[in-house]
């Protein structure tokens, strides 16, 4: 067994052909670039035993040779794939389980499942792949152009891979920071197999909401955080090309809910040790959560304010006026996000993160024994009591103090999410619940004081000079149910209180 890591980037063909001209290729290059066709054959019995058990065998057709590879295993880490690979040489375009080194397949592909394996899709492309050395590592960089195809429907491939042959996984990141620099492309998350089998079932891209990943109670604090940095950037990157092309707001929703759960775990990693490249990243992350946070609050200012009071006052020629200026903003902001530019600046900072968590913080702090359950505890308790001095004395409207109570909320809830594995299930799951039903109500409240913000900016916009009392309008509309928010907020908090402190024994 053999374990594959390579780095996969997702690429235009014109952008690809640019690459292929371009000096840095030749200068680090230590072969020729060499062309031939790959044609692989998926199998899988006809339910998807393989697929759901995140496996995947093929029949390779390169040259004169047929290769039978069964992958499976691994993870995928900012379009870091490293997966187990068993490979044999078969004598053509059959399945072949008769050769000797084939005997470790047993555990993974059981003798039940064999005879029921057919062809389930194809991928055929173009490689040309040549050997780098950079820095101190040895990388095949290959351009893979062609198709992925069932017997009724088939898509492009047009991608990079970067394969580590020898050296660290970080170096893979830097040469693809460096190509970053002449071409744009974005990080793969999604390998050719699992396209087949996308295209397969009919699977369409939709939001991707965060799953806390499973953590041991004898995992290290170092251990733990790690597993958390990467699950917050997997679900920013799951949901950051429905952002960049899709109309569903929700797309952006989630990234914003990724950048906010990775802040709170960016802090803990900072109150563990400090760290240059750390403290970089984490005040990029916030000026991106501001970014995304303006093009969210136009999202929720139309659909829960002017669009409601637009069906409600049909033919309102200020409000209509209204709408129309939220609307150009709103394009504008999205225009930003989605240039050119702000693409490859995202792109940039995923791989920056992918460099630090693949060097030198992570290899000192992995020579830390400190238990992630201790340090959870400590962290929980304090956010709590935070929370709760935060929470007294809401008799009256301070913007201030609701502003800070819904960011210790957002605090605590991410933490008790994150570290809810590692103590009691059901008080974990009741304590959660309660804490997001204060969380919502906080919510709310920020959205009527952002709308008032939006409503004084809109105020000043020349193009509603002739329209001020839609503003006059908009903002009775949204302050006539405030002081029965504060009520509600009230009996939550209170209902919260009565929850016990999972992490306490």
């Amino acid at each position: 067994m053999a374990v594959e890591t390579e780095l996969k980037l997702r690429i235009t063909p014109e952008q690809l052909a640019k690459l292929k001209r371009h000096a840095l290729l030749k200068a680090h290059s230590v072969t020729r670039p060499v062309t031939r066709r790959l044609y692989n054959i998926y199998y899988d019995t006809p339910k998807l035993d393989l697929h759901k058990s995140e496996m995947a065998l093929r029949l390779r057709h390169a040259g004169r040779r047929w290769l039978q590879t069964l992958k499976g295993g691994g993870s995928v880490k900012a379009g870091l794939h490293q997966r187990n690979e068993w490979e044999v040489p078969v004598s053509g375009a059959a399945l072949d389980f008769s050769a000797p080194q084939a005997a470790e397949w047993d555990e993974h592909l059981p003798q039940s499942l064999r005879k029921k394996l057919q062809p389930v899709f194809v991928t055929d492309f173009s490689r040309t792949s040549r050997m780098l050395m950079w820095q101190d590592a040895q990388i095949e960089l290959c351009m893979d152009q062609g198709e992925v195809s069932t017997e009724q429907h088939s898509t492009p491939i047009c991608e990079l891979e970067l394969e580590l042959k020898s050296g660290d996984p970080q170096q893979l990141f830097e040469l693809a920071l460096a190509i970053l620099e002449i071409v744009p492309f974005e990080l793969e998350v999604v390998s050719k197999a699992e396209q087949g089998y996308r295209l397969l079932s009919g699977y369409t891209e939709h939001p991707v909401k965060g799953v806390s990943p499973a953590l041991a109670r004898t995992d290290t604090l170092a251990d733990v955080l790690k597993t958390l940095i990467w699950s917050c950037l997997q679900h920013f990157q799951n949901n950051l090309r429905g952002a960049m092309g899709s109309d569903d707001d929700e797309y952006l929703h989630q990234m914003r809910v990724a950048l906010r759960r990775l802040r709170v775990v960016l802090r803990m990693a900072e109150k563990v040790s400090a760290d240059e490249q750390l403290a970089g990243l984490s005040k990029d992350i916030s000026a991106l959560c501001v970014a995304l946070g303006h093009i969210r609050e136009w999202d929720v200012f139309i659909a829960q304010t002017v669009q409601p009071m637009c069906a409600r006052m049909a033919g309102h020629a200020g409000l209509q006026a209204l709408l129309a200026t939220c609307e150009r903003q709103r394009a504008a902001c999205y225009a930003a996000l989605r240039g050119e530019a702000q693409a490859r600046e995202l792109q940039r900072l995923m791989l920056r993160f992918a460099i630090w968590m693949n060097g030198q913080y992570w290899q000192q702090q992995a020579e830390t024994v400190q238990q992630a359950q201790d340090f959870a505890t400590r962290r929980l308790h304090k956010l709590a009591k935070r929370f709760a001095q935060s929470g007294q004395q809401l008799n009256t409207v301070d913007a201030a103090r609701l502003h800070a109570l819904r960011i210790l909320a957002k605090k605590l809830r991410y933490s008790a999410e994150f570290f809810a594995a590692l103590y009691d299930k059901q008080k974990a799951r009741s304590f959660l619940a309660a804490l997001s039903e204060v969380q919502e109500v906080l919510g709310q409240i920020n959205d009527v004081a952002v709308a008032h913000r939006l409503l004084d900016e809109l105020a000043a916009d020349a193009s509603l000079a002739a329209h001020q009392e839609a503003v006059v309008l908009a903002k009775g509309w949204i302050a006539h149910d405030l002081s029965h928010q504060l009520s509600v907020l009230r009996k939550t908090i209170q209902r919260f209180n009565k929850q016990a402190a999972f992490w306490e024994k």
